[in-house]
């Protein structure tokens, strides 16, 4: 069954509807939610997106992070998004940080950047991720300088505006 996403204006508006495949076939806006998740340590969890994935296979990536699907909003998209990549089940959604306007480094998305706090260990899914592991900040900041091909375009940006 395709997935369905909910169309949106620059203004993140919704105009309409599309399967997933038309929506990034035809870079049309739509909206995805990106969630860091950092221990007592103050390290962040970071993903490896799996090789299979559509968009930017094999990426160090966000903690968790997903397209909202048709109708629903943002928090409850951070909420099943956890669920689902790394088993982290919270009783409400994250703590929204900013929100990014859709950009070519954000794939055409609408992005809410989530912040919690968890300690793992994390059930991964095997489909959407390829492992997954903790980073101090200074040391993702220097991976990032050093080698940013390794990172999902969005990840880059988030971690940016995070450090400014």
């Amino acid at each position: 069954m395709a997935e369905i996403f909910d169309v949106v204006n620059d203004r993140d508006e919704v105009i309409g509807r599309q399967p997933r495949s038309e929506v990034h076939r035809l870079g049309l806006m739509h909206r995805a939610v990106h969630v860091l998740v950092f221990n007592s340590r103050g390290q962040i969890f970071l993903q490896k997106r799996s090789l299979k994935k559509d968009r930017q296979p094999g990426l160090w990536d966000s903690s968790a992070s997903g397209h909202v699907e048709c109708g629903e909003d943002y928090d409850f998209c951070a909420v099943r998004e956890l669920r689902e990549e790394i088993g982290l089940q919270l009783a409400a959604a994250p703590e929204r940080l900013f929100k990014l306007a859709a950009s070519a480094e954000t794939d055409q998305e609408h992005v809410w950047v989530y912040r919690c706090q968890a300690e793992g260990p994390f059930v991964l899914d095997q489909h959407e991720i390829e492992r997954g592991g903790w980073f101090a900040p200074g040391e993702v900041t220097r991976w990032m300088t050093e080698k940013p091909q390794e990172f999902a375009t969005a990840l880059l940006l988030i971690w940016k505006k995070l450090a400014g």
